[in-house]
């Protein structure tokens, strides 16, 4: 009967800490659904979720953190990131020399640095695979690091963008198929998206065009087909993922579009044909000019990058800011991502000044990495707001970043899922 009671008294308990409430009082709080800044309100946090918003600051049983110098906001989403590597003038060896366990330790520590940047969530394009199991760890809270979206493995073509073996000498190239995300055809094609699909993948990302750090002459030509890419997306379809789209060249952005991608990635050399396409379609751009700039930057740098890739980052890099600025007043829909790794993680928050100053206003560039990635998430009823039902990703900066958006580079609080990261 003891150890009844005793249970009972601990379950009791137990259930009692689990209830126990988080009274943020706010500062200044960014409505990114609305447009606008809120003065002086408490967020109540229960377990992994935003229990209300009200007006005034208000506490109860629970702990009280005080914001009220802060500002506030959703945590952000960065579309585009390879939480696997990092720039550096080795990365290219790296594939000879690092070990699935190395890459492991390595991308839980760049996980962490986005994290603690304010980037709540991520969607990786492609790795080596390492990226499902990081996110699962995370799921499950083993390592702390961004919510994950993965598409395990990028598709290519051979000698395309993601053939892994571009580059090698003709003894190791080998000839990889569908398992390891290369295709020549639409049976090919749809056996990748399965195989990406078994591997735990929740996107699908294909190279649609030639990209600028691959080791392989032109960084612009279309790699596809359109048959073949319509077999990916609907095979995709069939298995409930989605598919985004690297491409650098209007030609391959065109056939993307037209087979039902549902963002385009870069998309530097884009026509304002293929904008209008783009917004007939409902497809996302994806811009990436910190990537841009970053690649431009240090393709000056001798040895910096193989001699093949000197040429395609001094001319793609610079185009970025220009398409953003075109696609921005045509009305393209945009969604936030860098492409970090590409650039060191962690300065993922840089793009929102690249972003304003190609025409961008403060808040749209917020709304950007919040309600519109949420968006293309299929997530807008969980993330992206600061409202009741959400998930509590809450971040705060010093300043108002409506009038100094560099504010965002310097995040000083973090809580994702309910837990405080950065403190």
């Amino acid at each position: 009967m003891r150890i009844t009671l005793l249970s009972l008294a601990l379950a009791l308990l137990s259930n009692i800490a689990f209830a126990q409430k988080t009274y943020l009082h706010v500062g200044k709080l960014v409505d990114t659904k609305n447009g606008k800044v809120l003065n002086e309100q408490t967020i109540i946090v229960s377990d992994d979720e935003i229990e209300d918003v009200i007006d005034g600051y208000e506490s109860g049983a629970g702990k009280v953190i005080d914001l009220k110098d802060k500002v506030v906001l959703p945590g952000f989403a960065d579309l585009h990131v390879h939480i696997e590597t990092e720039t550096s003038p080795t990365r290219y060896l790296e594939g000879f020399t690092l070990n699935e366990a190395d890459i492991a330790y390595k991308a839980q520590e760049l996980a962490l640095r986005t994290l603690n940047a304010g980037f709540t969530t991520i969607r990786d394009l492609g790795g080596s695979g390492v990226n499902v199991s990081l996110r699962n760890a995370i799921n499950t809270g083993k390592v702390l690091g961004p919510r994950i979206f993965t598409a395990e493995k990028a598709i290519g073509t051979t000698g395309g963008h993601a053939d892994p073996t571009n580059g090698y000498r003709k003894d190791l190239m080998g000839d990889p198929g569908p398992k390891e995300g290369v295709v020549n055809n639409v049976d090919d094609a749809r056996k990748a998206v399965r195989q990406r699909y078994k591997n735990g993948a929740d996107w699908i990302k294909i190279t649609a065009t030639g990209g600028v750090l691959s080791v392989a002459k032109n960084g612009q030509n279309p790699q596809f087909t359109e048959e073949e890419i319509e077999a990916i997306v609907t095979t995709g379809k069939d298995y409930d993922l989605q598919v985004a789209a690297h491409a650098h060249g209007d030609e391959g952005m065109q056939r993307a579009v037209r087979a039902g991608v549902k963002t385009i990635e870069h998309g530097t050399l884009m026509s304002e044909e293929t904008a209008d396409l783009m917004k007939k379609h409902n497809t996302y751009y994806i811009p990436t000019l910190s990537a841009g700039k970053y690649v431009a930057e240090k393709a000056k740098i001798k040895d910096y990058y193989p001699a093949v890739i000197v040429p395609k980052a001094l001319e793609i890099g610079p185009q970025l800011q220009k398409t953003f600025a075109m696609a921005y007043n045509k009305g393209v829909n945009i969604a936030f991502g860098t492409d970090a790794g590409v650039f060191p993680h962690g300065e993922n928050a840089k793009e929102f000044g690249y972003m304003v100053e190609a025409g961008m206003t403060p808040m749209e560039a917020i709304q950007s990495a919040t309600i519109e990635t949420a968006k293309v998430l299929k997530a807008e009823e969980a993330l992206g707001q600061l409202a009741a039902g959400f998930k509590a990703d809450i971040i705060a900066v010093d300043e108002d970043p409506l009038q100094n958006i560099n504010t965002l580079n310097e995040v000083t609080f973090v809580m994702k899922a309910g837990e405080v990261i950065k403190e």
